[in-house]
């Protein structure tokens, strides 16, 4: 390697793997290289993908008949609520999650499996790939000059220093650049951990449970779904992935996250404190175990203008309740590798200077929106009634604003970002507002002993608040989003007044949601 390379990617998992394919596909003449310092493919967590993702696989990157052929499609997210003591049968537990397949596709995803197709793809495709080498002393070029950094083989061995126009960060959690230039950040607000392992020998959820229970939901496997347990403080997941392998792993509230969890045999005897959980595992044989003992971070910078950038965990991971970290690579991706295009086709350094600027901005207003959902709401989980309401309008709001957007490309227009980032104040203050009436809300709940009043026996198909589902993704007028969206907030406002026990109040103008008041 004594040329300069085009594009230097530090990370061989799914964000890298991701981007080298992408840049393969849009700018063909560039000479792409991985750095990454695993051997082999280990398991991952991120299996689950939601719909903006989905849509990046798809239509960006040509992905679909390998999605279905190596992966499962993903019958959506899919809540249950027990009761006080945990003690509930699974058909008995209150249920948000459809009747029938998405409209807008995602799937469940392998992520050692996926991570070793990427490779061998972009292998066969020219980009060179380097495994079981480490990158170190990273010197950043300044004003458009090319960046050095050195590569070590993990093993021993000569070290080399090596030239890229375009640096990368996408080596997960070690951060590689993000640590070296002082931008990783530890998230304040949100506190939380996390413990995991693959099983087999899971139980079918859907030969479980009465007739009854099955034909509710149409007989649509539940188990394709990512089903969740809510509990207060904390939820479990299981996700299915391919040759009868099941990923299980707890999300909790660092308060409640005991020492005895970092070990498998704390965290299975965990899981079956949980009636309808242990049914699931009864037959189950751990394969794996993992642990994060802090979870949630942030990155002070996405993007520069002397041609760098953060991908995947290499920038941020806000928590993984909907699922959002294939959702960010999206847009990380598409924003490199649109720069990446425009300074290859030889745009001034200036103007994609400016670019980077733009969209650096709008990923850290992304950043603060997402994490805005999950802070201070750890204990509203656990109730059916409160999981509702959270979800109806996160959920909408989800596909009438980034869903719909991403998939029209808005996200890639200049007029259209400026208008996002200008409305940050105002979405961050209506997120504020939501966060604060569903504290009543728990308050009053709790208060009343009321909390699980609703845990048993109710069945919520999960889509009520979607009827412009089919329309995501169309030409559509600002005028239409925003009419959704203030009725999105409304409609929020009215079940969250009946949760009180309050009286029903005339609806409101959207603006009046982002006002400094709040709107109860």
């Amino acid at each position: 390697m004594s040329s300069t390379l085009g594009v230097a990617i530090i990370g061989g998992g799914m964000a890298g793997q991701l981007l080298a394919r992408q840049l393969r596909r849009s700018v063909p003449e560039l000479r792409i290289a991985i750095f990454e310092r695993t051997t082999s493919d280990p398991h991952k967590l991120g299996e689950s993908m939601v719909e903006i993702a989905t849509n990046y696989f798809v239509r960006r990157l040509g992905l679909s008949s390998y999605l279905y052929d190596r992966h499962y499609p993903k019958n959506g997210l899919r809540y249950f609520y027990d009761d006080a003591e945990r003690s509930a049968p699974l058909e008995q537990m209150s249920e948000i999650g459809s009747e029938s397949l998405p409209f807008h596709p995602a799937f469940q995803i392998d992520r050692a499996r996926l991570d070793s197709d990427l490779a061998a793809m972009n292998a066969a495709d020219g980009v060179e790939i380097h495994r079981g080498v480490q990158v170190r002393e990273i010197q950043l070029g300044e004003a458009g000059e090319a960046h050095e950094f050195s590569v070590r083989p993990e093993g021993g061995g000569p070290e080399r220093r090596l030239r890229a126009r375009w640096l990368i960060d996408a080596s997960g959690r070690v951060r590689t650049l993000a640590r070296s230039q002082g931008l990783a950040e530890a998230e304040t607000e949100l506190a939380n951990a996390s413990v995991w392992g693959r099983f087999e020998g899971v139980a079918d959820v859907d030969t479980m449970g009465s007739e009854a229970f099955r034909a509710r939901i149409r007989h649509t496997p539940r188990r394709l779904s990512t089903m969740h347990f809510h509990y207060p403080g904390y939820w479990i997941w299981f996700i299915p992935l391919r040759d009868g392998v099941t990923s299980i792993g707890l999300v909790a509230d660092k308060a409640l996250f005991s020492p005895e969890l970092r070990t498998q045999e704390g965290f299975v005897a965990f899981l079956n404190q949980h009636h309808a959980v242990s049914s699931l595992i009864e037959q189950a044989k751990p394969i794996d175990h993992g642990c994060y003992t802090n979870l949630s971070y942030r990155t002070s910078q996405f993007f520069a203008a002397n041609r760098w950038g953060l991908s995947g965990e290499a920038a941020c991971f806000p928590d993984p309740l909907y699922s959002p970290g294939a959702d960010f690579i999206a847009l990380e991706n598409d924003f490199l590798a649109d720069l990446i295009r425009r300074d290859t086709e030889g745009e001034s350094f200036e103007a994609v200077a400016e670019r980077a600027q733009l969209y650096n901005a709008f990923m850290d207003f992304r950043q603060e929106a997402t994490f805005e959902l999950y802070r201070g709401q750890y204990d509203l989980l656990g109730s059916y009634e409160l999981g509702k309401l959270k979800w109806n309008f996160d959920i909408g709001s989800y596909y009438n604003i980034w869903v719909d957007a991403y998939m029209r490309d808005q996200h890639l227009d200049r007029a259209w970002l400026e208008s996002q980032i200008a409305q940050r104040p105002l979405v961050l203050r209506s997120l504020a507002h939501v966060r604060t009436a569903l504290q009543k809300v728990r308050a009053h709940l709790q208060e009343t002993g009321a909390y699980h009043r609703r845990n048993l026996g109710e069945y919520s198909d999960g889509r009520e608040c979607l009827g412009f589902l089919t329309d995501v993704g169309q030409a559509t007028q600002e005028a239409e989003t925003l009419e959704r969206m203030a009725d999105l907030f409304n409609r929020f406002r009215s079940d969250t007044l009946m949760s009180l026990g309050a009286e029903p109040r005339e609806p409101l103008a959207l603006m009046r949601f982002m006002g400094r008041r709040g709107f109860l």
